[in-house]
C-alpha cells in the first residue's frame, strides 16, 4: 500500500461526504451527495449522487481508505451508486426502483430487453413523483452471472434457448443476484417506508427480508416488441414476474 501523505485540504473535503456503514463482512464506504445534472428526455434534472465500495476495513479514519485505493486499480471493479431526488430522507411517499446494470440496454439502448427503457423511465417516475432514488447496481450483469457470460448466453438465446434456458445451461441459476449492500446503502439514506418500482416479487421479498417497510409496488413494463417479446414473457412464465395484462396479450 502507498503511503503518501492526503493533503489535509483535500482530506477535509472529502471526510465530511464519506460514510461508513459497517456490515458482517466488513464495511461499505458511502461517498455523497454530489450534484449530478443529468439530461432526462430533453430536460435537465439535478439528482444527488452517491457511490459506495466494499472494503474488508472498518475505519474512520478515512485517510487510511483513501490512501489504500491509490494502490487498487478500482478501474478493473465495478462500483454501484445511487441517484437520490427530493427530500428523500424525510418525505412520507418516496419511490425507488433497484435498477441492475445493463451494459447492451441501459448504454448501447439495446432491444433485446427492457432494462434500457426501465433505467429512464424509473427515474423519469422519480422526477415526477417528488422524491425517490435509483440505485444502479454495478455487480448484477446479466442477473449476476456477469458480461462475458451474458454474452454467451445470447449466443443460446439466437439458437431457441430462452433466458433462463441459457443461464442454465451455462451452469448458473436463473437470478443470482444479491440486494444486501444496496439495502444497507438505503436504511443509512432513510428509514420510513418505501414503493418499490419493480415487476420482480424477489425484489419485494428481499427488502422485507431486511426489515424494510415497502408501502407499495409500482409496475415497470413497457418499450415491448418484436425483439423482446420472447423475453418478457419468459419473465412472467418461469422467472415469476407480476404480468400486466397489457404485456404479451396473445399468449
Amino acid at each position: 500500500m502507498n503511503t503518501t501523505k492526503i493533503d489535509p485540504k483535500v482530506l477535509s473535503l472529502l471526510e465530511d461526504k464519506i460514510q461508513l456503514i459497517k456490515t458482517t463482512k466488513g464495511a461499505i464506504y458511502l461517498v455523497g451527495p454530489i450534484r449530478l445534472p443529468v439530461n432526462l428526455y430533453g430536460e435537465t434534472v439535478v439528482f444527488k449522487w452517491y457511490c459506495w465500495l466494499d472494503c474488508d476495513e472498518v475505519t474512520e479514519e478515512f485517510e487510511r481508505i483513501i490512501d489504500k485505493l491509490s494502490s487498487i486499480n478500482l478501474a478493473e471493479y465495478q462500483q454501484s451508486s445511487v441517484l437520490v431526488y427530493g427530500d428523500f430522507e424525510y418525505s412520507d411517499d418516496v419511490i425507488i426502483r433497484m435498477h441492475s446494470i445493463c451494459h447492451t440496454g441501459d448504454i448501447f439502448g439495446s432491444k433485446r430487453c427492457d432494462c434500457g427503457f426501465q433505467l429512464k423511465q424509473s427515474m423519469k417516475m422519480i422526477v415526477e413523483h417528488g422524491t425517490g432514488a435509483l440505485f444502479y447496481l454495478a455487480n448484477h450483469e446479466g442477473r449476476g452471472i456477469g458480461l462475458f457470460s451474458k454474452a454467451m448466453a445470447y449466443i443460446l438465446q439466437e439458437n431457441n434457448y430462452d433466458t433462463v434456458e441459457a443461464n442454465e445451461s451455462l451452469g448458473f441459476v436463473d437470478d443470482s443476484r444479491n440486494y444486501s449492500d444496496a439495502i444497507m446503502v438505503l436504511k443509512a439514506l432513510r428509514s420510513k417506508p418505501v414503493t418499490l418500482m419493480t415487476n420482480n416479487p424477489k425484489k419485494l421479498e428481499a427488502l422485507k427480508r431486511a426489515g424494510l417497510e415497502v408501502s407499495g409496488r409500482k409496475p415497470l413494463w413497457g418499450d415491448v416488441s418484436q425483439y423482446n417479446e420472447k423475453y418478457l414473457q419468459t419473465k412472467i412464465k418461469k422467472s415469476g414476474h407480476l404480468r400486466e395484462e397489457t404485456i404479451c396479450p396473445n399468449d
